[in-house]
């Protein structure tokens, strides 16, 4: 079993990746969280299909009692009336302060599951055990957790970390291509950002196909990326907004479509992809790395070309970014593949769009 461990003072977890690894989730559980007698599962419709009945079952054998909640699969669950409802969900359940929530899903049940737990009774501890190739290299990790309003994604969140990530790559499996390419958009923006050696790995694979027989390999580096960032910038004040690399540009697309016609991985995508467009004209970017992630991100069928849509509403959401900082935004861009770096603007860099 390969494991990290997030070094946060008293906010410090550990990762685990173990293919077959539910089936150890209740034990995990009662090791991390030995004072909970109650557990509280969140879970979405895909995942109840799958294997949400056997986490269930497995946690139910240590002798706590498991009350398990279903929301609709998709983004538009974030919100605060499914936030609403679920609150009054565990004041029914009776789950108190020594007991835990658990998140079962992707990064939209992560992030919703993990805001409840951080709101609910000022604070419940919580564990993320996530399904889509997605949430296991990213989402789940970091302690970022939040709910969409109508004027943008994520406006309403809080940092707050899981007591364990349980990591199990063989659900994978169950998910459809379409997911699977949208979880690799961000295992691409981990390579362009940080890893030149995973960059390489991707160009060199001949398809998705041949590529999952190393999911569990590239879920640790990217998570051990991930954790490196994070430990030196916990509230994402600087080093850290390099996870956002795409996302400017990704989550104003999200919104402005209803978040409806694209996934968070196509979002970022097609943000990877015209932000260093921009960038690389601008001489931001060494000459050469647009076409590179081009090629990339074709290969691996994901989008790459801006949607028809109204650039004035793009530009208006993308002012509500959080990382909006002293009348600046903040945009992450490339030097090169492997090397992000933080640069100070404002919405005109994106008049080009």
């Amino acid at each position: 079993m390969k494991t990290i461990i997030v070094n946060l003072g008293e906010n410090t977890y550990p990762i685990y990746i173990e293919s077959a690894l539910l089936e150890s989730a209740g034990f995990l559980i009662r090791r991390h969280i030995p004072s909970a007698k109650k557990i509280f599962i969140v879970t979405d419709s895909n995942v109840i299909r799958h294997y949400a009945m056997s986490v269930k079952e497995t946690i139910a054998k240590e002798g706590v009692e498991v009350t398990l909640k279903i929301i609709k699969a998709g983004e538009k669950s974030k919100n605060l009336n499914v936030l609403t409802s679920l609150y009054n969900d565990l004041v029914e359940a009776k789950i108190t302060r020594s007991d835990a929530i658990v998140a079962l899903g992707g990064g939209v049940v992560g992030d919703l599951a993990g805001f409840l737990a951080s709101t609910y009774l000022r604070g419940v501890k919580f564990v993320q055990i996530p399904t889509s190739l997605l949430a296991q290299v990213d989402s789940s990790v970091g302690g970022k957790v939040a709910i969409d309003l109508p004027a943008g994604k994520n406006l309403v969140g809080s940092f707050y970390h899981p007591s364990l990530v349980i990591v199990d790559p063989t659900v994978l499996g169950t998910l459809d291509k379409r997911f699977l390419r949208d979880g690799l958009a961000e295992v691409i923006k981990y390579a362009l950002i940080k890893d030149e050696e995973l960059f390489n790995i991707l160009n060199n694979v001949e398809d998705i196909e041949k590529l999952e027989s190393s999911f569990a390999e590239i879920i640790y580096r990217c998570c051990n990326i991930k954790k490196e960032i994070v430990e030196m910038d916990e509230r994402d004040t600087g080093e850290r907004m390099i996870l956002n690399f795409g996302h400017t540009i990704g989550h104003a697309i999200e919104t402005v479509c209803g978040y409806e016609e694209y996934t968070h991985g196509e979002g970022v995508s097609i943000g990877m992809n015209a932000i260093t467009g921009i960038s690389e004209e601008m001489g931001l970017t060494v000459s050469g790395t647009h076409k590179k992630i081009l090629q990339l991100l074709k290969k691996y069928e994901l989008p790459t070309e801006m949607p028809k849509i109204n650039k004035e509403e793009i530009l208006s959401v993308m002012q509500l970014d959080k990382k909006n900082l002293d009348s600046n935004l903040n945009v992450v861009l490339l030097e090169k593949i492997g090397k992000a770096y933080i640069y100070k603007t404002d919405v005109t860099f994106f008049r080009g769009l």
